[in-house]
């Protein structure tokens, strides 16, 4: 088959939140088909109407095409195989139960619950796994007619052939073979009329021309059943590659219990979807390159037989590392709007500070703080700033503030002055500035942020430093002591 005919689908049941492992299933299957040239689509599966929830199917098409997953084909697109909500098709559905059951393929099944249920337990207790014993398979067609004049509720199950064998070649596993003798009978229909997932899935694959499925080892026993069913009804059935799953940090599959995050959740929290993307692309299949990769790259890049088969850890610091990677790579207007900074500065110096900031900074809230360091009131300091203040002594910030007043406002200016009068030099000559000035004793290169300050900012913040190193008094009452900032904005410092 040639790469320009794969078509790939993402199939999600919209009852919650798009979370990270059904975004990777997401993003390979968008992989895989691109880089073959090929197209993607999206299909809403719905037929769970206990658990649909209308509002997660918008929502997670909105995350989609946050993360660039856009689809080719599906809601809101078309594409020639409409429609792609599940819960809509019931009636294509229905023609394909009535041909099942005309061949004699599936048939309907009155069992209730409490007797599978019965049925279950006495397997279990003889050491043999549960599976429908083909009760309702044995009754004439007078017995089945009987029961349906009398109302009594029908599942349908597809009849299962007896003594044989499934094969498939899986992607990431190979060669499989399944028993049919060990599937046992099941559910296609559900007893209030709508699809099952094991019938709807495989169907609308085959029909709407899917060729390569991408999803998590945990569906690797549904695809001899969906394989017998698209035998039944001489369809084709795609390539199926199961992947393996990726867990939490208590080895469970990964959930919002045990560290996952939902997609919007992480948009909320800052993140920058080419971090998300290049991390989740990254679970579970290697890339020989170690940079960040746009979704183009990722998916010329991508290849099903480097996926792994062995279940994979949610590592969020690893995915801290491609947020680093991604607020570095982006441009500055982008990253301004990210950070939110405008209201915190005054006009005319955003930019500044996006570039003065931007390599100590993932995430907004972060930038925010540091615009409010440079062009706030004087910031509170930390522990480690408060020893490095003491620890520097009066009569350094006096010093300091003498050459801030006298002009000396400018970092590299203020750091010459310093050098010559307190014969200072190294840690000790700069870290009570940064300590004084900024509040932190780490953070962006000092010299950007103090030439944004102004000069009466920095007088300010000296004095403070001054008293706290004389008194041994914190910062915040030092603080109150000196007053609040003039106000001072960039275009009154001096150069």
């Amino acid at each position: 088959m040639t790469n320009h005919r794969i078509k790939t689908r993402f199939a999600p049941s919209p009852t919650g939140a798009l979370h990270l492992g059904n975004v990777r299933t997401a993003l390979f299957s968008a992989l895989r088909a691109w880089g073959g040239g090929g197209h993607f689509l999206l299909r809403i599966e719905d037929t769970d109407r206990e658990r649909y929830r209308p509002e997660a199917a918008d929502a997670l098409m909105r995350d989609l095409r946050w993360l660039g997953l856009e689809w080719q084909e599906g809601p809101g697109v078309g594409g020639g195989h409409e429609p792609y909500r599940q819960f809509e098709r019931a009636e294509i559905y229905a023609r394909y139960y009535r041909e099942l059951e005309r061949s004699g393929a599936a048939y309907p099944c009155f069992c209730t619950e409490r007797e599978l249920e019965m049925n279950r337990r006495v397997q279990r207790a003889a050491g043999r796994p549960p599976r429908y014993p083909g009760t309702c398979a044995r009754l004439s067609a007078e017995e089945v007619e009987r029961k349906r004049a009398a109302g009594v509720p029908a599942t349908l199950r597809f009849r299962v052939p007896a003594n044989s064998e499934v094969r498939f070649t899986d992607g990431v596993h190979g060669e499989q073979r399944f028993r049919t003798d060990d599937l046992g009978d099941f559910i296609i229909r559900r007893a209030d009329g709508t699809a099952a997932y094991l019938f709807a899935n495989a169907l609308d694959d085959a029909l709407m021309g899917v060729t390569d499925v991408l999803r998590g080892d945990d569906h690797l026993t549904n695809t001899p059943r969906q394989l017998l069913l698209l035998q039944a009804l001489e369809l084709p059935a795609p390539r199926y590659t199961h992947m393996g799953l990726i867990l939490g940090d208590d080895g469970a599959p990964l959930s919002k219990r045990n560290g996952s995050r939902s997609v919007a959740d992480l948009e909320q929290a800052g993140y920058l979807p080419e971090a998300v993307l290049n991390y989740l692309a990254r679970i579970g299949h290697t890339y020989e390159s170690e940079q960040l990769l746009s979704l183009e790259a990722l998916a010329q890049a991508f290849a099903p037989e480097r996926l792994s088969a062995a279940p994979s850890r949610f590592d969020p610091q690893h995915l801290l590392h491609w947020q680093e990677e991604a607020v570095q790579a982006a441009d500055g207007a982008r990253l301004r709007a990210w950070m939110g900074i405008d209201a915190l500065v005054p006009p005319g110096y955003a930019d500044e500070v996006v570039g003065a900031i931007r390599g100590n900074v993932r995430f907004p809230e972060e930038a925010r703080d540091w615009a409010t360091r440079i062009f706030g009131p004087p910031p509170p300091l930390d522990e480690a700033a408060q020893q490095a203040v003491q620890g520097a002594g009066a009569s350094y910030f006096t010093a300091a503030a003498a050459a801030a007043r006298e002009g000396y406002n400018r970092y590299r200016g203020l750091i010459e002055v310093l050098q010559a009068r307190l014969e200072v030099k190294g840690k000790r000559l700069f870290m009570p500035l940064r300590a004084a000035l900024t509040g932190r004793c780490s953070g962006p290169e000092l010299q950007p942020v103090v030439d944004l300050m102004g000069s009466e900012r920095i007088v300010e913040r000296l004095e403070r430093a001054a008293e706290m190193a004389a008194t041994g008094e914190t910062g915040d009452k030092a603080g109150a002591k000196t007053g609040e900032t003039t106000g001072e904005t960039p275009d009154q410092r001096e150069r």
